[in-house]
């Protein structure tokens, strides 16, 4: 039977300040490959076609969405260690085939698995969570919650310049390297943690389904945020579109550089996490809630560059706020399912913002950035209802009451 880090000795020993680090770093490096065709779609429809892009970051969602549900229970059973290390490897393998894609179709099988096998960032979350002492498992998710932040957001500038400067194939071919040397740190550095769970993992996908129904909190905090990240989705997958038509006739590498600005959100994960701890997370998710609606109404009015600085800051702090709160209740609730919660949780967020994405191309091609904007207020909107309709229920489990497993 592996080691457990329920206990707050074993906690300590294994995440110390430089596991942590890495392991952030980890995340933002796993989760960046699921962004970085978002700034590069119109030369994606120059070099293949038009209509080669539109499928692309809905199918890379899915893939992620589905390597949640088929990958990350399996933490709860096996060992997280050679889990999380092969995910990297079978990454780095997808990242060459999109970069050496002959076509659309071929591109959009290559999206669907660089999606499925970056899922290996949810294998680090519950991981973290894992690890961290039950009071300061907030913070601890936080720290990982900011590393992610900073992948998904610096991976659009990123991935902007270089598409600017050497085509966007280069942005793949580049990225894969990068997640075998991922796999060989984390080899090297990772705890041998493994699930107390023995369960085949027919009966592993089962349970799922009870997790789902028994528990509401669980539920509420997955479709929030699912509507949450809708909202996000809209935004990022329309805007190198927004700021390339008139009157902006912006390119790549500027769509790119709003990574720089939304990446002062990170500010907002570990920020997010202390309160949390200090004061429970039900009043962040619904200020976070709240924030989204409000940006989308701005940009949605205020419509040029200033508008959608502005409204990008004020979107990438609602969506860090909701989420490390939200993963702060779902942590809380069985402490020998977080990888199952997790799953659950993060599948349902990753629809939802498949479902932004896709909806967000089709309301671009109708309305351009007018329908847009009301597709991303309704998302947010829709978040708030949630948070307001159900009165917050502490979501607290005998380990976080002090009765370690």
């Amino acid at each position: 039977m592996g080691a457990s880090s329920d206990s707050p000795e074993i906690a300590a020993e294994h995440l110390g300040r430089g596991l942590l680090l890495t392991l952030a770093a980890a995340t933002g490096l796993a989760v960046a490959n699921i962004y970085y065709n978002q700034p590069m779609l119109g030369l994606i429809e120059a070099s293949l076609g038009h209509g080669a892009a539109t499928s692309v970051p809905a199918l890379t969602q899915l893939g992620y969405a589905s390597g949640l549900l088929l990958l990350t229970p399996l933490g709860d059973v096996t060992r997280r260690k050679p889990l999380i290390v092969g995910q990297f490897v079978l990454l780095a393998i997808a990242l060459v085939l999109a970069g050496a894609a002959p076509d659309a179709l071929t591109l959009a099988i290559a999206s669907a698995l660089v999606g499925f096998a970056a899922s290996v960032a949810q294998q680090i979350v519950p991981l973290t969570a894992e690890l961290a002492r039950p009071q300061r498992r907030g913070a601890a998710i936080g720290s990982v919650m900011s590393g992610l932040l900073l992948g998904v957001l610096l991976s659009r500038t990123l991935a902007g310049f270089v598409a600017a400067q050497f085509g966007w194939r280069s942005m793949f071919l580049a990225a894969s390297p990068a997640m075998l040397l991922a796999a060989l740190a984390l080899h090297a550095i990772l705890p041998d943690v493994r699930g107390e769970l023995r369960l085949t993992y027919p009966e592993l996908m089962g349970s799922l389904r009870h997790l789902w129904l028994d528990l509401p909190a669980l539920r509420r905090a997955a479709f929030t945020q699912a509507s949450l990240f809708a909202a996000f989705s809209a935004f990022w997958t329309v805007l190198a579109l927004r700021l390339a038509a008139p009157p902006l006739w912006l390119g790549a590498a500027d769509a790119g550089l709003f990574g720089v600005v939304g990446a002062i959100g990170v500010i907002a994960a570990p920020l997010a996490g202390r309160m949390a701890d200090a004061r429970g997370p039900s009043m962040m998710v619904r200020l976070g809630a709240a924030l989204a609606l409000a940006s989308w109404a701005a940009m949605g009015l205020w419509s040029d560059l200033t508008g959608l600085v502005a409204g990008v800051l004020a979107l990438d702090l609602a969506m860090q706020a909701a989420l490390v709160s939200n993963q702060h209740v779902i942590y809380a609730l069985r402490a020998e399912a977080r990888g199952r919660l997790n799953t659950l949780f993060m599948t349902t967020m990753f629809l939802g913002g498949a479902a932004g994405s896709f909806s967000a191309m089709i309301a671009w091609r109708h309305g351009e950035w007018s329908a847009v904007a009301l597709l991303g207020g309704a998302f947010s909107a829709a978040a708030l209802i949630i948070q307001l309709r159900t009165p917050p229920r502490p979501a607290l489990s005998k380990e976080a009451e002090g009765d370690s497993r």
